[in-house]
């Protein structure tokens, strides 16, 4: 796919998990990246790795925390400084949380879920889509997760921030469209990534390899996704070639998300 070859794309939560993933699959095919993280030194470590394989690649790192709309403002600006122009936004950063019933949830925690899923992705794309604009051309990602197309037990927040991420795709893809700019997002199931491990561990501490098998037998794959397997769709619709792709929700999770009952 050399039509994402010299495209300048930033990629939030960059350090690890989905959005190192896709940093890696985006370098291979030529891209610039700016990558964004509130950990400084796992930022550096994912640069460097970067710099290494994909010499050729010009990368630079924004320590952010991105519910605060001043850090995101900053990194939308060292990006143009860096690189002239913003081709796409992938809006990867995200925490799931904590696991507990609706009327036992910390309120503080429910509300830092918000701020960072929810007000994170909305900053993003305030700040990006006027430079796309100008240029007339770009493509956003958001990350909504399954949890932004269905109910998942004990993680209320996290599926309310999910569903308004899908929300504020659809709305972005209608108010943009014209301007060049499609607004795509993913809906990625049960991937292996650290915060997905952190899951299991919350529902088995003594075994979470236990409640990791457990959980895939309940997909039609009867496996986990793997980082990579996101990737590659997610560089499809930053590319050029997803050209009439615009205000959708993509799962990808194996086909789990149409189970009803047993499988």
């Amino acid at each position: 796919m050399k039509r994402l070859e010299s495209k300048v794309v930033i990629i939030t939560g960059a350090a690890m998990g989905l959005g190192l993933a896709t940093a890696k699959e985006l370098a291979s095919r030529g891209v610039n990246l700016t990558l964004v993280d509130y950990n400084a030194k796992s930022l550096d470590d994912a640069r460097a790795e970067l710099n290494k394989e994909f010499p050729d690649v010009k990368v630079i790192t924004v320590v952010a925390d991105v519910s605060q709309e001043d850090a995101v403002k900053n990194y939308v600006d060292e990006t143009v400084k860096a690189f002239g122009r913003i081709d796409g936004l992938y809006n990867n950063a995200g925490i799931e949380g904590k696991q507990a019933s609706i009327t036992e949830y910390d309120v503080n925690v429910f509300k830092k879920v918000i701020d960072i899923n929810l007000m994170g992705v909305y900053y993003a794309m305030r700040y990006v889509i006027p430079v796309m604009q100008k240029q007339k051309y770009g493509r956003i990602v958001n990350v909504a997760s399954v949890g932004g197309i269905r109910g998942v037990l004990n993680q209320m927040p996290y599926v309310a921030s999910k569903h308004a991420v899908s929300g504020m795709t659809k709305n972005a893809a209608l108010e943009y469209g014209r301007d060049g700019i499609n607004t795509n997002a993913i809906a990625p199931g049960a991937i292996l990534t650290p915060m997905v491990a952190e899951a299991f561990r919350q529902v088995n501490p003594t075994d979470p390899k236990a409640a990791e098998t457990e959980y895939a037998q309940r997909n039609p794959v009867k496996r986990l996704g793997l980082p990579h397997e996101v990737a590659k769709v997610v560089a499809f619709l930053l590319s050029e070639d997803a050209s009439y792709l615009n205000g959708q929700t993509i799962a990808i999770d194996g086909g789990e998300s149409n189970v009803y009952g047993n499988v």
